[in-house]
């Protein structure tokens, strides 16, 4: 019997592989899927959760969210938290685009004025925002400009006119996060980093131009900035090459460190080291610093998408009415306190393809929407739907402060094109406005490969992870 015939039904939406089931498994792992979602879920994404379970230090539980699918040794949608003290850090259940993010801005414009423009518009953005494999920048940045950037993140972006000073009140960490050392970044990493900055990158990277179709909680949209038909945009990248560097440069010391620290693993890809190690905290250090180039690259970004939206119109910034709702990571290690047996302790919490939804009062959550709690942005493919929510109490409880980062896939990029080679382009793609460099990447981003969004959302709605707010659905798409 496979694990997946193992698993025990707790609730509703939620099950358990106990701990013990494997050799070496000291915490239960619990997944978080509704009966649709449990009859896609890969045996493999529920092994790689389960091996994580026997890394030294794992507290609690593994959790797995509903959009889980298989990931680079730890599941796509998988959270794990390791004493900071006595556990590990994994570099593979992080993720080699770190932070990899979705941010989201608020305009004062109404959908139903700009949607018959949307394709001239979509194709302007694409002329102004560099996307794909191998595109690069118009920002070229010198090894201390790129040091400035792993350091300060989204305050050096506006500091050189993208954005505004308040925007940094409605980013994850306040745009930059702490310990970031620039010299824990490998030459190689530099080499990719210095001309991407301000690039959408492929795969599932996007821009999107959204409207505001539903509103569930007027109370919440209204301090948010949210209303019914308002254009909102969406990005949706990470730290590009620069990030993929330290992830593949630690990946290799952390193999190493397995025979130095006696570190028995069941699969390399989590290679790990202790996290007061010294491997383990240059590895923490230059992750942090990949961390800030991505969240200056969205802030670019977004700027640049607003910006040439505000310009196409012939409007000004006041008229547009841009305002940052939030941006935040969805994979990313972060140091953070949790109570675990009763007690308060201080963990490193693994978010791969996960997002952090802290809950109302939560000290994290910017003030100006701390009686709500954190907003949760979570990315649904090209032709159905977003969703922005909010953290709720639960999430504390159920995943250490942690809720579902999007969709999740059910066709490898493979799939997709293969799919669409035998129903063809044009009846797949129907009338959803999508630009691209070229038609690859909309093959691999068709909806068809991914999860409905809306069955992953309702369960963490109906958990109390985060609560739904809004749907947004998409106007216009560009895909990298």
């Amino acid at each position: 019997m496979g694990l997946k015939g193992r698993l025990i039904r707790k609730d509703k939406y939620v099950w358990e592989l106990p701990a013990g089931t494997i050799e070496g498994q000291k915490v239960p792992v619990i997944l978080y899927l509704s009966e649709i979602l449990f009859q896609r879920l890969e045996e493999d994404a529920i092994r790689q959760a389960t091996n994580a379970a026997t890394l030294p230090g794992v507290e609690k539980a593994i959790y797995v969210m509903p959009d889980v699918h298989v990931g680079y040794g730890f599941p796509v949608g998988g959270v794990m938290a390791t004493n900071a003290e006595t556990g590990i850090i994994s570099p593979g259940s992080i993720g080699y685009d770190i932070n990899c993010g979705v941010r989201l801005i608020a305009t004062n414009l109404k959908a139903v004025d700009i949607a018959p423009r949307i394709r001239e518009i979509m194709n302007e953005i694409l002329k102004n925002v560099p996307a794909g494999v191998g595109s690069t920048s118009d920002i070229k940045l010198s090894k201390s400009q790129m040091k400035e950037v792993l350091v300060r993140g989204a305050g050096w972006a506006i500091d050189y006119g993208f954005g505004f000073p308040e925007d940094l009140e409605h980013i994850e960490s306040f745009g930059a996060l702490p310990n970031a050392d620039p010299d824990k970044a490998s030459k190689e990493a530099y080499e990719r980093g210095s001309d991407e900055l301000g690039t959408v990158g492929s795969g599932n990277h996007f821009i999107e131009i959204q409207a505001v179709e539903e509103v569930y909680e007027p109370d919440v949209a209204e301090k948010i900035g949210i209303w019914e038909g308002q254009v909102v945009i969406m990005v949706h990248s990470g730290s590009r090459g620069f990030g993929h560097q330290v992830c593949t440069d630690y990946l290799r010391i952390a193999l190493k460190a397995r025979d130095k620290y006696k570190i028995k693993l069941p699969d390399p890809q989590l290679a790990c080291m202790p996290f007061r190690s010294e491997e383990g905290q240059s590895y923490f250090k230059a992750m942090n610093a990949a961390a800030n180039y991505a969240f200056a690259n969205r802030q670019i970004l977004g700027f640049k998408t607003a910006n040439t939206l505000r310009k196409f119109l012939g409007i000004s910034w006041e008229e547009f009415g841009y305002r940052l709702i939030y941006d935040h990571a969805h994979n990313i290690g972060k140091v953070e306190k949790h109570k675990v047996n009763g007690k308060e302790i201080e963990v490193v919490v693994h978010r791969k393809g996960a997002t952090r939804a802290f809950p109302p009062m939560n000290k994290e959550v910017p003030p100006s929407y701390r009686d709500v709690g954190q907003p949760v942005i979570v990315p649904g493919d090209m032709g159905r739907a977003s969703f922005l929510l909010v953290g709720q109490p639960n999430s504390m409880e159920m995943s250490f402060g942690t809720a579902c980062h999007g969709a999740g896939r059910v066709m490898s990029r493979r799939q997709a094109k293969e799919f669409v080679r035998e129903v063809g382009f044009e009846k797949v793609i129907g009338n959803l406005v999508v630009v691209a460099r070229g038609k690859g990447t909309i093959m691999e981003e068709i909806p068809q490969a991914y999860k409905d969004v809306t069955e992953v959302v309702k369960v963490i709605d109906e958990l109390k992870i985060a609560k739904a707010v809004a749907k947004l659905k998409p106007l216009g798409t560009l895909k990298g």
